[in-house]
């Protein structure tokens, strides 16, 4: 029988998520995203934030291997490109 389970496209962090799996502070998340270091969080509704799963996965991955700052802000900036790719497919 085939896995008719419904996955869906995008899996969404809150703020205590990305501080739980990152280490960070509040403070070191707000910088690292001022300095284009992690990526900018989306908007679920007038106070409330997230991160995609899949772009946390990658900024991360980057840090473990131990990428410059410049390579991190080139990876952060085509996910934010990807980002807004998708969001016009999605219109």
């Amino acid at each position: 029988m085939a896995n008719t389970t419904h996955q869906p496209p995008f899996h969404i962090e809150r703020r205590p998520e990305v501080l739980h799996r990152s280490g960070y502070s509040r403070s070191v998340l707000q910088s690292r995203i001022k300095n284009q270091l992690f990526v900018p969080p989306i908007s679920l509704g007038e106070r409330c934030v997230g991160w995609l799963s899949s772009e946390v996965d990658a900024v991360l991955a980057a840090y473990v291997a131990g990428k410059p700052k410049e390579e991190i802000k080139t990876i952060v900036s085509n996910l934010i490109k990807q980002r807004q790719q998708t969001m016009e497919v999605l219109k």
